[in-house]
């Protein structure tokens, strides 16, 4: 990608967490008020939610989907717009502003590092590996995320590919079975990595190679 493309994408991505909100859904995982308020609708409508905890686990899911098929909705377990206007009578939230500042600030740390040589270990400015990369980023933002890929593949909360957000981290099977590399997701595709070929450089998802050795993803804030 040349750096002309890498800077649009900088200033498409900025302009974008500036001025549009991100439509918020909730879904296995998710926890707090917006949960508790879905799973007192359910129980109140007939579906079995469970304890209203504000845990959104498996009692949840299976009420959600059992509301969505009810109502003629995607049965996928996620509380999108369509399913929560349906349940709750008003248009979802959009996402909260610190989570949008949050991820704006490590995508401009990130882009702020592409041309850093690859260095086995490395975990400064001096020079990245692809773990401590993403590691320094997100620590940048006071998010403190295990060192190695395989590690940090299991933090987090785990994200489908279509709904993939900015600031997601993305992992890949490289040069050993399982997660071996990863990467911090830009939006519209693309997403920024260490790599031993490039140093720090921005990629696309889809692209022969690593399109190929995609293994999945994590949401950290």
């Amino acid at each position: 990608m040349s750096r002309l493309l890498q800077t649009l994408v900088l200033v498409l991505f900025l302009v974008s967490v500036g001025t549009v909100a991100y439509a918020a859904a909730l879904e296995k995982g998710d926890s707090g008020q917006d949960v508790a308020e879905i799973q007192a609708q359910l129980n109140a409508s007939g579906y079995d939610a469970g304890n209203v905890d504000g845990d959104f686990g498996a009692s949840t899911l299976k009420a959600v989907i059992a509301f969505q098929r009810d109502r003629g909705l995607e049965a996928d377990g996620v509380v999108g717009s369509a399913t929560y206007r349906a349940l709750m009578g008003r248009e979802i939230s959009v996402s909260r502003a610190g989570s949008t500042l949050n991820t704006r600030r490590i995508i401009q740390t990130a882009l702020r590092y592409q041309g850093v040589p690859y260095v086995f270990g490395g975990t400064t400015p001096s020079g990245f590996d692809c773990s401590g990369f993403v590691r320094y980023v997100f620590a940048n933002s006071g998010v403190y995320l295990p060192r190695a890929a395989d590690e940090q593949y299991d933090f987090g909360r785990p994200v489908s590919r279509s709904r993939l957000q900015p600031g997601d981290t993305v992992y890949f099977t490289t040069y050993t079975s399982g997660v071996s590399h990863v990467g911090i997701y830009l939006g519209d595709g693309n997403f920024i990595s260490a790599t031993s070929s490039q140093g720090v450089a921005i990629d696309c998802l889809d692209s022969g190679y690593w399109g190929t050795r995609y293994i999945g993803a994590r949401r950290m804030i």
